[in-house]
């Protein structure tokens, strides 16, 4: 399309993964004249990019796959219990395919930049093909974890070898196989790719800044028979994950801690390992809110741990010491601490000895020089906010979504944007998002966000928006609701401590994806208290 050329459409949604698939088709449904736009050449979203060895998701597979549609979820069958990234964009496409949805897409297409039109009242949203779409409504479906984070460290880009990002990964894969490699972070795909290159590596050398809790996922095979079960008991294991905290169908252990004997304590605990990584988090209630029994998490971790890394000095540098468990992201490993008891696996302590240059044949610690063929930045994203803070998003009075965030985002029920009229953010921060099931969340944001549409559409209204009062109310309510967890007390990627400079707060709704859901709920039926609607 020519740069002169402009298009015109009811919505424009931006990204082609859970969000963006589910508002695009939902649209289409809902007779209005959608376009989606997305950077990949192919649906996926966050799946599209993090090819990573080992990249696999730690919600279950019958549970992180779409509920709107009974044919889909009756004649998909996942093949494992945790599936790999490539059978998730396979599913994906298999959606994209069931529903014909490409057609509504341009691929290989960034947005650019988009301005509001108060006259108009609509977007002008420019990409990176050069030209402009005007669209009444800007729906950004980009993701909570698609902006890549690239720690800026001295001489970073003088390094000779080769050099890789786990969040945008070769799409034709890697051979480590005979080279020096270098794997610097450690939060999810560190601890999900590291045993894989460790496979290959003739050296491989770890480089953690924060160790994390990670549990095995206890990943297998589906059998046919219990597949069976499972799409017998879907509409059942569905309502249960409506109406959950996290989305899912699995909750805490019934009886409360303090009424349980030491022994079935542990019993408890054990039997929650086995369920397999994040599931890990939430053995017992108040796991992440009383001390007691989040100690009692953490010690039980503890004894796992060194079970496997007998080497004391190694085991205690593997063990987190800066947050209470569960209050950072619980990773889902295959054979990771293990990996650490191979000879041609080292790990660089960079609390202890910490970089002071990257070189162009290595990189240089306080301690000593380590010579590497490969480094991989497995440094995780400038979550939440960072997909919209990187385009210039530009609403009233010309002011930008970066601008309106430079002290902390701010959002109304997550959906919504004071100053930015018609733009609508699925999954980012003040909804549940991350801390929650992000196939169903998906779903929820995106239906929520097109009755918005409709109802605006219904009722003659050419434009809606967040009230600045009810924005910073709500976004008060997310640290009110955080502060009395143990939430509050982590340097997490949850709270922008992983960005310098990025404003500490807590950006996630933490009190529950059903109380959320039914807050939203709550809203719509009494006419959306808290929106402005206007008349053209």
């Amino acid at each position: 399309m020519s740069s002169n050329n402009t298009a015109s459409r009811d919505v424009v949604v931006v990204g082609a993964g859970f969000a963006g698939l589910y508002t695009t088709i939902h649209a289409r449904r809902a007779g209005l004249n959608v376009l989606g736009i997305e950077a990949g050449s192919d649906v996926g979203g966050t799946w599209y990019w993090n090819r990573y060895p080992g990249a696999r998701c730690d919600v279950e597979s019958i549970d992180y796959s779409y509920s709107f549609d009974e044919d889909l979820q009756q004649q998909w069958r996942w093949s494992e219990r945790y599936a790999t990234q490539p059978e998730i964009l396979r599913y994906l496409s298999h959606v994209a395919d069931r529903f014909d949805v490409r057609r509504d897409y341009r691929f290989d297409t960034k947005v650019a930049g988009a301005r509001w039109d108060e006259d108009a009242q609509v977007w002008h949203i420019s990409t990176s093909a050069g030209d402009t779409v005007t669209a009444r409504w800007l729906v950004m479906a980009t993701g909570s974890l698609s902006q890549p984070n690239l720690p800026d460290l001295p001489g970073r880009d003088s390094f000779a070898g080769a050099v890789y990002l786990t969040a945008n990964w070769p799409a034709e894969g890697v051979d480590f196989t005979g080279l020096r490699v270098g794997v610097v972070g450690t939060g999810s795909s560190g601890v999900q790719s590291i045993p894989l290159i460790a496979d290959q590596a003739a050296e491989l050398t770890v480089f953690q800044r924060s160790a994390n809790y990670s549990v095995p996922a206890y990943n297998r095979p589906l059998a046919d028979e219990e597949w069976q079960q499972v799409l017998e008991e879907y509409p059942r294991r569905r309502k249960e994950s409506w109406n959950s905290a996290a989305g899912s169908p699995w909750g805490s252990y019934s009886v409360p801690y303090e009424n349980l004997a030491p022994e079935e304590r542990e019993q408890v605990l054990a039997e929650s390992w086995t369920r397999g990584g994040v599931l890990y988090g939430k053995a017992f209630e108040r796991q992440t809110i009383d001390t007691e029994i989040n100690d009692a998490a953490r010690v039980y971790f503890e004894r796992r741990l060194r079970n496997i890394v007998r080497d004391e000095d190694l085991a205690r540098d593997l063990t987190p010491t800066d947050h209470p468990i569960g209050t950072k992201r619980i990773c889902t490993d295959s054979g990771y601490f293990e990996t650490y008891t191979r000879p041609n696996v080292h790990l660089v302590n960079l609390r202890r000895d910490p970089i002071t240059a990257i070189t162009p044949g290595g990189v240089q610690t306080e301690s000593g020089f380590h010579a590497l063929d490969a480094i991989v930045y497995a440094t995780g994203f400038d979550a939440l906010t960072g997909a919209l803070t990187a385009i210039d998003i530009i609403g009233r009075h010309g002011r930008t979504v970066r601008d309106a965030w430079k002290d902390g985002a701010q959002t109304y029920l997550g959906i919504g944007v004071p100053g930015f009229p018609n733009l609508l953010t699925l999954n980012g921060p003040g909804s549940p998002s991350v801390l929650s099931n992000m196939a169903l969340g998906s779903e929820q944001q995106g239906s929520y966000a097109l009755r918005l549409i409709l109802h605006a559409a219904e009722h003659g209204y050419s434009s809606v928006e967040a009230r600045s009062d009810a924005a910073a109310a709500w976004t008060a309510h997310l640290g009110e609701v955080a502060g009395k967890t143990l939430f509050a007390d982590a340097p997490s990627w949850y709270a922008g401590a992983n960005i310098p400079g990025k404003p500490r707060t807590f950006m996630p709704y933490l009190g529950g994806f059903h109380t959320y859901t039914a807050r939203l709920d709550e809203v719509a039926g009494n006419g959306y208290p808290g929106f402005v609607f206007s008349e053209n």
